[in-house]
């Protein structure tokens, strides 16, 4: 199986919230709805660095607040710990998941 790779963008709060967005490579740029539901997946927010999906998973530990899109974003949310695979939902046909620490 070839080697899998997410887009992943991270931003720092003003104290200790790190919020960590995840996005497979081939959904970045697209726009879909289903029902009321509308996911805008923009460059602007979740094109950051592209890495590996391992590497991705080790970044996710010090977020406080993360967002996934796609498959193998999803995947990552929940191998870190973060997302139960009950809690994903799809929206136009992509998996969509959110993460945020209390």
């Amino acid at each position: 199986m070839p080697e899998e790779f997410v887009y992943v963008k991270a931003w720092k709060g003003s104290s200790r919230e790190t919020m960590i967005a995840v996005c497979d490579c081939n959904v970045i740029g697209k726009r879909v709805c289903e029902g009321k539901l509308v996911l805008d997946v923009s460059k602007d927010f979740y094109q950051g660095e592209r890495m590996t999906v391992e590497a991705a998973i080790d970044i996710l530990k010090m977020a406080t607040v993360a967002n996934f899109v796609g498959k193998g974003a999803v995947r990552c949310g929940i191998e870190a710990g973060l997302v139960h695979k009950d809690a994903v939902i799809s929206i136009g046909g992509i998996p969509h998941a959110q993460f945020v620490q209390i």
